[in-house]
């Protein structure tokens, strides 16, 4: 792949991968130990869904409006608009545990999970620099960055762990101080981004001079009047709508899976670290394989990985509900995680491919606002859940959610083929 892109793209995508590295190891513990967070600030079981609710209501506030900034100004500054608000976030959400203050908690962590949300806008810039037949890899290549919070994230625990009791610090709230350094480092590195990729997208010949733009009904990637952003004119399209609902299926099985993973781990006795182990595993499904799932996407087609990749988020979820070990509640995270970078990549591509770039910062807004909203859902109800009906129930929860997607697709083959037939 890469022998076919220009040295500036590549150093671009380099550079933006490098700023997901930095920036990765913050959702890993928003994800991983909000949950816990939660429960030593209000002794309430409950609430643990209400960390990865707040991330929900987060993305579901910023999605949009970042893409409308970065439409209209470029990616550039909607990323690094993003990564000051989490640099903000994490000073707050160190605050809160130090305080005890779970009102201080919600804020910090919506401040922080809007300014990682927004941050993701980094997927849009790689999508802008490359075309369709390389689109979903350079997503996966961007992804990959994340891995290295995988190893950074641990580390900053198991030294949290050793060292708070000697501070005089909570062990939950010390890696929230640490983050900042992780955070201006990939400001540093986005700031070296040329030139903005909105501008790359919108003049894909000048860097690709055998690319011809393809003149497609549904309008992807083609030469045609410029109108205004319509999100009714995105939903009224069979294949977006099945992007969408697939994406929103993968993230609310993995909001469900990532409140169980703490909480069933904890209650078996585990420690933070082996818990923050457990989700590394998580964060290895989601980050290890995209570039591989990628490749696949652009070879086959965003369907073919979509819906395996939804498929294995239910395998993942049952078993998480029906097992309690170590390492068969891993490898159910694992999955869960591999299923939604499937899905997540091959969705993104897939909407990317249909938007021209002057709107791919709605069009992925818009999807993005769907999946928050499917996640604040399903983790606000996963505390409850587990009160009423305990941890099966709540992970067979997660395997129905997962299954949305699959009735659509056939509610849609059925109306076509009787349509067909008349």
């Amino acid at each position: 792949m890469f022998a076919q892109v220009p040295p500036l793209i590549r150093r671009n995508t380099a550079l933006f991968a490098l700023t997901q590295s930095f920036t990765g190891a913050g959702m890993q513990f928003a994800y991983g130990f909000g949950p816990l967070m939660v429960m030593e600030l209000t002794g309430s079981a409950s609430l643990a869904g209400l960390s990865v609710g707040l991330i929900g209501v987060s993305r579901f506030l910023v999605a949009y409006p970042a893409g409308k900034i970065t439409d209209t100004y470029g990616r550039k500054p909607g990323i690094q608009l993003g990564l000051v608000l989490a640099l903000i976030g994490t000073l707050t959400l160190f605050t809160a545990m130090r305080q005890q203050n779970v009102w201080i908690f919600i804020v910090g962590l919506l401040i922080f999970g809007m300014g990682m949300n927004a941050a993701q806008q980094l997927r849009i810039a790689a999508a802008d620099m490359y075309p369709p037949k390389f689109r979903a890899q350079a997503l996966g290549f961007v992804a990959l960055g994340s891995l290295v919070g995988l190893i950074i994230g641990p580390i900053m625990i198991r030294i949290s762990e050793a060292i708070a009791p000697h501070l005089g610090q909570d062990p939950l709230g010390l890696p929230w101080l640490m983050l900042p350094v992780l955070i201006l480092a990939g400001m540093g590195l986005a700031t070296l981004v040329r030139p903005d990729p909105k501008e790359i997208g919108m003049n894909l010949q000048k860097y690709y001079p055998d690319y011809v733009p393809a003149h497609k009904a549904d309008g992807s990637d083609a030469d045609r009047p410029k109108t205004d952003f319509s999100a009714r004119e995105l939903l009224s399209n069979s294949r977006m709508r099945l992007a969408i609902v697939s994406n929103c299926a993968a993230n609310g099985n993995m909001s469900i899976v990532m409140v169980l993973t703490s909480l069933v781990l904890h209650h078996h006795g585990h420690s933070l670290g082996a818990i923050a182990f457990s989700h590394m595993f998580h964060s290895a499904g989601m980050f290890a394989f995209t570039i591989p799932l990628g490749r696949l996407a652009d070879r086959f087609g965003r369907e073919r990985v979509m819906f395996p990749g939804v498929a294995t988020t239910i395998v993942g979820a049952i078993l998480l509900a029906l097992t309690s070990h170590w390492w068969s509640v891993t490898l159910g995270t694992f999955l869960v995680g591999i299923g939604w970078a499937a899905a997540n990549v091959a969705a993104t591509a897939l909407i990317a491919d249909h938007a021209p770039a002057e709107h791919r910062g709605r069009a992925i807004g818009v999807n993005d606002s769907f999946a928050g909203a499917t996640s604040v859902f399903a983790a606000l109800v996963t505390g409850p859940l587990i009160d009423w009906s305990g941890l099966p129930a709540t992970g067979l929860t997660a395997v129905l959610l997962a299954a949305v997607p699959f009735a659509l697709l056939t509610s849609q083959r059925r109306t076509a083929a009787a349509q067909g037939g008349t």
